[in-house]
Parts: C-alpha cells; sequence; structure tokens
C-alpha cells in the first residue's frame, strides 16, 4: 500500500513541484490548496494521510489552527510545516502541538525527502503501537495475574490499586521471571492511560550510546549515521506507558536525563536544540537489589528515591506454589493448541514433581517447562519423564578462584544447538559472577554480542533465566 501524502500550498507552482516529486516517489498524493479543502480531504478520505506537509500561512489561516483541531479529535498523522517566516511563538506553539518538523522555504529537497520519509515511519510506529494497545486492553487486567495464594491475592489487590490512580513512575522489583513485564502491561492497560500507547526497552540489551539514541531520539547529522530525524522511545511514549525493563543495567549518566524527562516533563533529542514536552508514566522493573547500587554509588539515588514511591515487589513462584494449579492449566491449554491436540492431564506424580522443584527462573521457567512437555508428550497425561529440571545431560560446577568453568553435553538429541549455546551463555556468566567483560572473556566474543545473547535467550546479567 503505497503512502498517502496531503500537501497543503496556496503557490500552486510549488505545490505542483511538490506533488510531480513525492508521486514520482512512489506517493500517493493529495493536494489542497487552503485549510476548507484540507480539512474535507483528512474528514471524508478513507486512505487517511500518513503525513502532511503544509504551508504555515494559508489564505484562509494558520495551519497550526487546523493541527489543533486535528489533534483534539484524537485524530494523528504527522505534520511537517514549511514557512517563509514565522515567529518564535509559533514554533513553539507546534511543537507543543507534536509538529514533527519545520523546514524554511526553498526547503533542501533531500532534506524535504528524509524529512517526509521519517515522518511516515513514525506514524505508521505509532499506529502499530496504538493497534496492538487495542488488542491488548482485554488481555492485561489485575484478574489476568492468576493465584489464589495470599500473595497473589495481594499483588492482584495492589496492581488494581496503582492502576486507578495517577502516578508518575513505579518501580516493579523480584527475581527474574517473576512476571514483572505483565505487571507493567497490567498497570498501563486497566488504567487511565490505556488508551495510549505503551513502549517497552531492556536497558540490559542495548550498548550505552545505542539505548541513549533510542530512548532519546536524535536530529539529523547528531553522529555519524544519523541521515534523519527520529523520535525516540519517551516521545513516542507520550500519552501512553514507558517500561524500562533492567533499569538498574542503565548507565549513571543516562540515569540522571531519566530523572530530568520525570521532573520536567520534557525531553531533547540527542543533537536537537529544543526541548519537546512529553506526558507519560514509568513503569520500571529490576531484578537487581538497588538500595545497595545505591550503596555502592552504581545507581543514582535521586532516581532511586524517585522511583521508590510506588514500590510493587513480585513474588517468587517458590513462595507461592500453591498457584501451580492455577498457573499450569493455561499454559497446557496453550501449547496444546499450537499442535492442535487436546490438552492433556496433569496426574498427581506430575504436581508433586512441579512443587518438589525450586524454580530458579519463576514463571517464566514454569511456562518453559509445560511447553516441553506439552509439545514433546504423546498420551493424554503430561509425562513426568519429560520434566527437564537443569538442561539434560549439562553438568555444572559452582565457580572458584581455582576452579575453570566448565559445561559438558550429552549429544542424544534431547538438546538443539540454541539451548547449547544459551546454557553456555548462562554458566560463563555464573563463572564470572555476573562480569560482562569477564564473561565475554571467557567466551571469546565482545560485550556486546554477548549482550544480545542474553537478550536473546532472555538471561540476566547473574546468569538465570529472566
Amino acid at each position: 500500500m503505497r503512502t498517502v501524502l496531503l500537501i497543503i500550498e496556496d503557490e500552486r507552482l510549488l505545490a505542483a513541484e511538490l506533488e510531480r516529486r513525492f508521486v514520482g516517489q512512489g506517493y500517493d498524493v493529495r493536494l489542497a490548496h487552503d485549510i476548507e479543502t484540507a480539512e474535507q480531504i483528512l474528514e471524508t478520505e478513507l486512505g487517511a494521510p500518513l503525513v502532511v506537509l503544509s504551508d504555515m500561512s494559508l489564505p484562509d489561516g494558520n495551519a497550526l489552527d487546523l493541527l489543533d483541531r486535528r489533534r483534539a479529535h484524537g485524530v494523528g498523522q504527522e505534520w511537517i510545516f514549511l514557512t517563509g517566516y514565522g515567529t518564535i511563538g509559533e514554533s513553539v506553539r507546534g511543537l507543543r502541538l507534536g509538529a514533527f518538523d519545520f523546514l524554511e522555504k526553498p526547503a533542501d529537497p533531500d532534506r524535504l525527502d528524509l524529512a517526509v520519509q521519517g515522518a511516515a515511519r513514525s506514524t505508521r510506529a505509532q499506529q502499530r503501537v496504538l493497534a496492538q494497545s487495542e488488542r491488548d486492553d482485554g488481555r492485561f487486567q489485575p484478574r489476568h495475574f492468576l493465584g489464589s495464594s495470599a500473595v497473589a491475592r495481594q499483588t492482584r489487590e495492589m496492581l488494581g490499586r496503582l492502576a486507578a490512580v495517577p502516578f508518575t513512575a513505579v518501580l516493579l522489583t523480584g527475581a527474574t521471571g517473576t512476571g514483572k513485564g505483565l505487571a507493567a502491561r497490567i498497570l498501563h492497560h486497566s488504567g487511565t492511560r490505556g488508551g495510549g500507547p505503551i513502549v517497552e526497552i531492556n536497558c540490559a540489551a542495548l550498548p550505552r550510546d545505542l539505548l541513549e539514541s533510542e530512548l532519546f531520539g536524535h536530529e539529523s547529522g547528531a553522529f555519524t549515521g544519523a541521515r534523519g530525524q527520529r523520535r525516540g522511545l519517551i516521545e513516542q511514549a507520550d500519552g501512553g506507558t514507558l517500561f524500562l525493563d533492567e533499569i538498574g543495567e542503565m548507565p549513571l549518566e543516562l540515569q540522571s536525563k531519566v530523572l530530568k524527562v520525570l521532573e520536567d516533563r520534557r525531553v531533547r533529542r540527542l543533537g536537537g536544540s529544543r526541548e519537546i514536552e512529553v506526558d507519560l508514566r514509568l513503569v520500571a522493573a529490576s531484578n537487581r537489589d538497588l538500595p545497595l547500587m545505591v550503596e555502592r554509588g552504581e545507581f543514582r539515588p535521586d532516581l532511586y528515591h524517585r522511583l521508590n514511591t510506588f514500590v510493587l515487589p513480585l513474588p517468587a513462584l517458590t513462595s507461592r506454589l500453591d498457584d501451580l494449579r492455577d498457573l499450569v492449566p493455561p499454559f497446557v491449554e496453550e501449547f496444546a493448541a499450537l499442535v492442535g491436540r487436546p490438552p492433556p492431564a496433569v496426574d498427581e506424580a506430575m504436581w508433586a514433581r512441579l512443587r518438589a522443584h525450586d524454580w530458579p527462573g519463576n514463571i517464566r521457567e514454569l511456562r518453559n517447562v509445560i511447553e516441553r512437555c506439552v509439545l514433546l508428550g504423546q498420551g493424554p497425561v503430561l509425562e513426568e519423564d519429560l520434566f527437564p529440571g537443569d538442561p539434560r545431560g549439562t553438568k555444572r560446577e559452582p565457580p572458584s578462584g581455582d576452579s575453570v568453568a566448565r559445561v559438558e553435553f550429552v549429544l542424544d538429541g534431547s538438546l538443539s544447538l540454541e539451548q547449547m549455546e544459551a546454557e553456555l551463555v548462562r554458566s560463563a556468566l555464573l563463572a564470572s559472577g555476573g562480569n560482562l567483560q569477564s564473561a565475554a572473556r571467557l567466551l571469546r566474543t565482545t560485550r556486546e554480542t554477548l549482550r544480545y545473547r542474553i537478550q536473546k535467550y532472555e538471561l540476566s546479567a547473574s546468569g538465570n533465566t529472566d
């Protein structure tokens, strides 16, 4: 499907030139010479424009007034303004209304092309996020935090209470795999921001420079390779929720910038000279001991105290073993549906095996175990023999100052190549005590490659399944 571009320009020769240029690039162009015609197109066209390229001053008014009306109706597309003259007040107003860019006439053709391309990408990304949000509204409510134990009921009640208050920041704590991602989505979709976007990023998955660019966006030429303007995730979360997973892995200098966004409700792109207003809620999550990190100087105390206003600890699975009978059946049904078989029953022997396991990976590990048992099982009952426990055929030796980490595999077909790779990464992290540089050295790879593998296999820096 071609990108629909609306051009609003009263200078007819310039309008025709712009139309030829973008039609030649494959855009589906709509043309208007005044605000009235443009508004009719915006209200009646089935293929709503992804991008509006507009002159600022038009015969029947100021295009900013039209943008204001469109934003009030909740209709979103990116707007780029062309102006031969203008005031600082108009520019500030345009930024507050969410204008994507301002270009001075006569606009440089290459910069104009990059601006339109970037605006189209931004609109599509926002549409995808909103569409996903609408699908998820019914899936993520406090009742979806399953469990009948006392601790599960308390957590569910607190999720409901937090979703009902206008918090600006919440900190989710707990071991890896306890459901912090689920809690973040429940807080968003069941709260007043449910109609807005939820934007997620794992702070441990990206190197410092890339993480900063992803969060704050950049202007064209801000650094090598920055060929166009880009909105960061903070801007994309405007009106909704920003979920920063593993915030304890965020570099200190970025922590101060995130705190400034929380305090000032403004963000500045890399290489930018202006601040952009944002209205968002922050949900942060960490499996690390943030107070201890504050004492060690590894986490900013001012950001910690800002996040510490609302803290929700997520319980470990070992503290809620009675909830296994609530958690297991949905997983069994999910994976049985994947293979088109009736869900197998869970007998008492299997329940006993599930209760006896120590679950270092918590609910995510439980889900993986059920996936294996259902997909490999053949009979009407979940087979206890398929319970993997620790990966079959592996042997771990606890690290010590004089020992050498060793991992052994039995090549009997029970493990895939990816499972073996994940075990190697996990063992290197355990042997190095969570030090990424040391673990990368053991594996003869780079920290960036190791971070990618940690994200791919959903591990934490300590080596546990996240």
